[in-house]
């Protein structure tokens, strides 16, 4: 008899053994499929979860998106061809890319092509109340000030603010809460915010300003006169070190690490924001995630540094939490009944203030000096206007008030170049607006641009730097008093307004002070959106001292 190969035992030994396996289970399972018919309904169940989500899946990527087009075309609103899934966002990211490429004349305040070619696009085919959609999100822009009226001033909350995707910029700040949440939060933070408070902090603002100040000096110095800054960088900086002594009561070295990882995010969060959102995608370990993952970490923990350092420091001192931003908001969350933020919720306001606290101010003040640069009558004049009210002196609440033309100029900036490009809110149920019937999930789109480039409201000459618009204030500067929308309207009006106001005229007039800015012939004329209007390639000028 001839000998078995132990390999070939060993593997028959295996196979015999899986087979025996695979068997029992059958048994088992044809075991328990039999007995009291339970199997079967659970098979039946399960076929029945499977076609519900396959239903679902159908009537969100055929007959919904069909229905409501159907629904907008009766009502007599139009728009660009919709792919099934995506929608109209490859049309706008190719559009934006095309867009990338212009450089603009330096004297074109028409910005609309190169921040929005979709609308200028589509406006002029389909008119200004159209439909698009992003992925499987239908979106109608409204242009129209009375209808953008109704759904910023509504006190009921009946249009909220969307969320597209998990928002790591701002968290769950003030900016994206709603219904009882955002009002109690609100009703907390704005004793923060009165003037009455916010007073004490001009003198911080100055000192900070006249460290900028003293540096661009000494580089006008070594330079022979003059000094050719990086104005952009160089106001973020700025502000940042002043949302820190204001908001944190620390110095810009101690928030930096928190500053570089939120601009970071800003970055990541614009570059993500025309793709269509997979609800669970954020927690693939892409790069992008991981990359999100890993700054989030890094600005918690600055944050929660900074907050920690705050609390320990009031236990050692008789002045209690300071007379800060942060300090006055846990101040103020100990002493309201009811109201209490956890530490969590404190970080997340921190984020607000950090992003929109110094990102709002730079991006004013870096409009503002290009467009006195590009306008140097009106740099003569607010400079008169300044040494003749202020003198060589830092700037009190009572001399800013006095600063009509800086107030003007300051406006016609936010007109022109506000940083809130667009606005969104959503239909939470079926709503009337206006003639419109808008149906639940609906997105509101509000394009700011648009608005304060329309020559309906603003005249012929909308697009050109006109700041005497505004001499008899914001409500009579166009047709319709609220055209101007830079910092929203209404209950949900940006709570920051007042500070971000006093800040850019404080820095203002102590630059026109002590400077004279022409621009630089390396500057590019290319306004980009990353979150909130910038300069792409930011803003060289130099800088003279007078």
């Amino acid at each position: 008899m001839k000998p078995q190969n132990p390999t070939h035992l060993a593997i028959v030994s295996v196979t015999e053994t899986a087979y025996k396996r695979r068997r029992r289970k059958k048994t088992l399972f044809q075991m328990w499929y039999m007995q009291d018919g339970s199997g079967g309904v659970l098979v039946v169940a399960i076929a029945a979860i499977v076609a519900a989500k396959l239903l679902q899946l159908l009537w969100a990527l055929f007959w919904r998106p069909y229905a409501l087009t159907k629904n907008f075309r009766n009502q007599g609103i139009r728009g660009p061809p919709r792919h099934f899934y995506h929608g109209s966002l490859r049309e706008v990211k190719e559009l934006t890319r095309n867009a990338a490429k212009l450089v603009l004349d330096n004297s074109s305040n028409d910005i609309t092509p190169r921040i929005n070619p979709h609308y200028d696009k589509w406006f002029p085919e389909y008119g200004e109340t159209l439909v698009y959609w992003h992925g499987l999100l239908p979106r109608i822009t409204i242009t129209d000030p009375e209808l953008v009226k109704q759904i910023l001033s509504n006190k009921f909350g009946f249009y909220v603010k969307p969320m597209f995707r998990p928002v790591t910029v701002i968290a769950k700040g003030l900016v994206l809460l709603h219904g009882p949440q955002w009002a109690t939060r609100r009703r907390l933070l704005n004793p923060a915010f009165s003037m009455e408070k916010l007073k004490p902090m001009m003198h911080k603002i100055g000192s900070c300003t006249l460290e900028m100040v003293s540096e661009w000096g000494n580089r006008a110095r070594e330079g022979g006169g003059c000094a050719k800054v990086e104005a952009n960088a160089e106001f973020q900086r700025l502000t940042a070190d002043i949302i820190s002594h204001t908001a944190f009561g620390s110095s810009y070295l101690q928030g930096k690490e928190a500053f570089q990882a939120l601009r970071q995010l800003q970055l990541l969060s614009a570059a993500k924001i025309a793709d269509v959102f997979i609800p669970g995608s954020q927690y693939v370990p892409t790069p992008s995630n991981m990359e999100i993952w890993k700054l989030d970490r890094t600005l918690k923990n600055s944050l929660m540094n900074i907050i920690q350092g705050k609390v320990a420091a009031s236990k050692s001192s008789d002045v209690g939490y300071g007379d800060d931003l942060l300090g006055m908001m846990i101040e103020a969350s100990e002493t309201t009944k009811g109201a209490k933020m956890n530490m969590n919720e404190i970080m997340d306001e921190c984020r607000t203030f950090y992003f929109a606290g110094h990102e709002t101010t730079s991006n004013l003040l870096t409009w503002a000096i290009f467009l006195l640069t590009m306008h140097q009558e009106w740099q003569h004049k607010l400079r008169d206007e300044v040494l003749r009210e202020c003198g060589m002196e830092i700037p009190d609440a009572d001399s800013l008030s006095k600063l009509k033309l800086v107030n003007m100029v300051l406006l016609e900036t936010l007109r022109l170049y506000s940083p809130a490009i667009e606005m969104m809110r959503m239909a939470p149920q079926d709503m009337k607006l206006g003639k419109l019937q808008i149906p639940k999930g609906t997105i509101l789109s509000i394009p700011v641009l648009k608005i304060h480039r329309s020559k309906e409201l603003w005249g012929d000459d909308a697009n050109e730097f006109k700041p005497m618009r505004f001499v008899n204030g914001v409500s009579m500067a166009a047709t319709h008093p609220n055209a101007f929308l830079p910092f929203g309207m209404g209950p949900r009006v940006c709570i920051g307004q007042n500070f971000a106001m006093m800040e850019a005229k404080s820095v203002l007039a102590l630059l026109l002070q002590r400077f004279s800015f022409t621009l630089s012939p390396d500057y590019k004329h290319t306004p980009t959106n990353n979150l909130t209007l910038q300069p792409q390639y930011g803003l060289p000028v130099f800088v003279k001292p007078l």
